[in-house]
């Protein structure tokens, strides 16, 4: 699997966990569960992005 393949599935999977812990963090009233989930988010977000970027300089 090529590094971009493998950074762009590792952004999803973040942001998958991330909305997870955000969600279940607001259900249960949890700050911290909810503060995790929105860093992993955000780590899932820029993990895309770096996959976004070596795919642009690869054109």
């Amino acid at each position: 699997m090529s590094d971009k393949a493998t950074d762009k599935l590792k952004g999803m999977a973040n942001q998958a966990k991330g909305s997870v812990k955000d969600a279940t963090g607001k259900a249960t009233n949890n700050k911290k569960m909810q503060a995790e989930g929105k860093t992993d988010k955000l780590k899932g977000k820029a993990q895309d992005t770096k996959a976004n970027a070596k795919h642009e300089m690869d054109k």
